[in-house]
């Protein structure tokens, strides 16, 4: 009777963990790049955070119009500056799913150049490509104690951007999907010139622990480029075009099915007059049969998609961020992770710093156990493993993002603690 009343309950478990698994919304995080006293780029007339927050504004109510199982989180909704590490952080508290940063493009007075592309975390394959990345991390310079914060690096000098290429990030071929949707998407919708999908080490990407991009739609330097993105007829159709892409995305890897829009939004954007709405609808218009016939194709092609096709696909993205510190951050043991040799860089991920010795088993550390600590300027920092092998000390510093938000990766050698960026140089040399 027992084994019985036993079987009976674990059934009655199991449909109600099914229930509520079904019942959780996809979490999409929208960022609207820079705000408050960081303007971005600079165009004749315009600010790039203006232009970013009323796209990244736009894109979510779509979101919020027509995909009702999908939760929007914004990282900022009005003209406030948030640090590069809270933006990601805003992602990871809230488990999100997906998470898209907006941007919009400039260069140097004299130079020209148009289209919309979109990113994807790694290394450069391209000066092009390394400018760009460090004009967008260089609004770590006007945070506080950004150099403890981002463990050492520094957006103005190349060699930090040496860790990039030693990332393997699991979440990287969603991404690049995810990109390659936005990419033909937005720009067969909107008729800008495609420029390409490309990786390059944006620190916003680096924080988070899901499926990202961050977007850049336009030269906001270049003056037709500038007024169309300053547009509200502009911004309406990147929004509507992003959406198109994402609608891809969450049918292919997400729960539920969701429609892309081939006309405009059901309901304006608060920006969009009748006047802008008539002329976008013109545009449209004018586009050819293939141009909609390609669109349309593109809408029903998730929705035949099989649900076992999606499920597999779908595995490798949905691990649980619920998952035990004993189970995500495994003890490292002297035999397998401790270096053997002195003479190697030895990678930690520092956790806490306190003006006192903590004792072992604190509310402070979350339930972290193997937490070893060191003394420097008067403090006592607080770690977290050691191994020779930076790739798995980031992974580990990934894992407890959500416990410590703020932590960061350091370097020792010989037990003396040296610059993280020549660490990796070491430990990239020594592969």
């Amino acid at each position: 009777m027992g084994k019985r009343l036993l079987t009976i309950m674990i059934i009655c478990l199991s449909v109600v963990a099914v229930a509520m698994a079904a019942d959780k919304k996809f979490v999409l995080v929208i960022d609207a790049g820079h705000g408050g006293h960081d303007p971005g780029a600079k165009g004749a007339v315009a600010y790039e955070k203006n232009i970013n927050l009323k796209v990244a504004l736009a894109f979510g109510q779509y979101v919020e119009r027509n995909c009702p199982d999908v939760k929007v989180v914004y990282t900022r909704k009005t003209d406030v500056f948030i640090p590069l590490s809270e933006r990601a952080a805003i992602a990871n508290r809230n488990k999100a799913d997906l998470f898209i940063s907006i941007h919009s493009n400039s260069l140097p007075a004299g130079k020209i150049s148009r289209g919309f592309e979109t990113y994807t975390l790694g290394m450069h394959r391209a000066a092009d490509n390394l400018e760009v990345a460090k004009r967008e991390n260089s609004v770590i310079l006007i945070e506080q104690n950004y150099k403890q914060r981002y463990a050492g690096f520094d957006p103005r000098s190349s060699e930090s951007y040496i860790m990039f290429e030693l990332m393997q990030d699991k979440n990287m071929a969603n991404s690049v999907e995810l990109a390659k949707m936005i990419q033909r998407e937005a720009c067969a919708l909107t008729g800008r010139q495609n420029k390409g999908v490309h990786q390059a080490g944006f620190l916003v990407l680096r924080e988070t622990s899901m499926p990202s991009c961050l977007i850049e739609l336009g030269f906001i330097s270049t003056p037709d480029e500038e007024q169309y993105l300053n547009s509200s007829t502009g911004q309406d159709q990147l929004a509507h075009g992003i959406f198109n892409a994402f609608v891809k995305y969450k049918n292919k890897y997400g729960r539920g099915q969701a429609v892309a829009m081939t006309g405009s939004s059901p309901t304006p954007t608060p920006e969009a007059s009748t006047s802008q709405s008539s002329r976008s609808s013109k545009r449209r218009g004018e586009q050819t049969e293939q141009q909609r016939s390609s669109r349309q194709q593109s809408v029903e092609q998730p929705r035949q998609q099989s649900a076992q096709t999606r499920q597999q696909s779908a595995q490798p993205r949905r691990q649980s961020a619920q998952q035990s510190m004993t189970s995500s951050v495994e003890p490292l043991t002297p035999s397998t992770n401790r270096p053997s040799s002195t003479s190697q860089p030895v990678f930690k991920v520092q956790i806490l710093s306190s003006n006192r010795t903590l004792r072992p088993g604190s509310a402070q550390f979350q339930g972290v156990e193997n937490v070893e600590s060191f003394a420097e300027g008067g403090s006592i920092k607080y770690t977290l493993g050691a191994s020779t092998d930076y790739n798995e000390i980031a992974r580990l510093r990934r894992s407890i993002l959500d416990k410590f938000p703020e932590a960061f990766i350091i370097a020792f050698q010989d037990g003396v603690k040296m610059d993280v960026n020549e660490a990796i140089r070491i430990f990239r040399e020594k592969r």
